[in-house]
């Protein structure tokens, strides 16, 4: 817990539900289901904790985040911040109004990529006491390096268990594989969650 009028711990989350159309190497081995319970599991405990989450806003990722905070009677409030790029604003899902901190990062000459670095550039200021990894594509990859070169000194761990791109880079660094076997293996959520966050 904070104590009283103390910011909160920021937990940083990548992830998203990888599509059948994009690279196979990603979908073929995503866990759907795994992926929704461990980004609720992450909801559910970031709220025991008073901590905030930060997290670039996606299609699929933003209505579970919403769903478990509506599920605790929770206010949204500060614990989740939403980040997400103008090049998208006319396509913003209506999930977006249930979030009460949805950070704006102007586009970049109307280019995608340019428009999708400076958002993470600026989500990814500041520091972070954890970064949780979950299913995803090469947006999570990318994510990824971008974390751990900005904040190299901050636990980074990628959720093998709900596949895809987190589980790539788990079964990418061998360290992870010996000191953090249940990032493959611990399939309760609520349980993996409450450790990482911990550590």
């Amino acid at each position: 817990m904070n104590p009283s009028g103390s910011q909160p711990r920021r937990i940083f989350l990548s992830a998203s539900v990888p599509l059948p159309s994009r690279d196979r190497i990603y979908f073929d081995t995503a866990d759907v289901v795994a992926i929704r319970d461990c980004v609720r599991a992450l909801t559910m405990v970031v709220i025991e904790n008073r901590a905030q989450i930060v997290f670039g806003g996606h299609p699929a990722i933003s209505p579970m985040i919403r769903l478990q905070i509506a599920q605790t009677g929770t206010s949204v409030g500060d614990r989740v911040v939403m980040y997400q790029s103008r090049f998208f604003d006319r396509s913003f899902p209506q999930d977006n109004a249930a979030f009460e901190r949805v950070e704006l990062i102007d586009a970049v000459d109307d280019d995608l990529d340019s428009s999708l670095l400076a958002m993470r550039t600026a989500m990814l200021a500041g520091s972070f006491q954890v970064g949780i990894f979950i299913g995803g594509m090469e947006g999570v990859e990318l994510e990824y390096q971008m974390f751990q070169k900005l904040h190299p000194e901050t636990p980074t761990f990628p959720v093998a268990s709900t596949g895809a791109a987190a589980r790539r880079l788990f079964e990418a660094e061998a360290q992870l594989q010996r000191d953090y076997s249940q990032l493959r293996d611990e399939i309760s959520y609520l349980t993996l969650m409450r450790q990482l966050l911990n550590v």
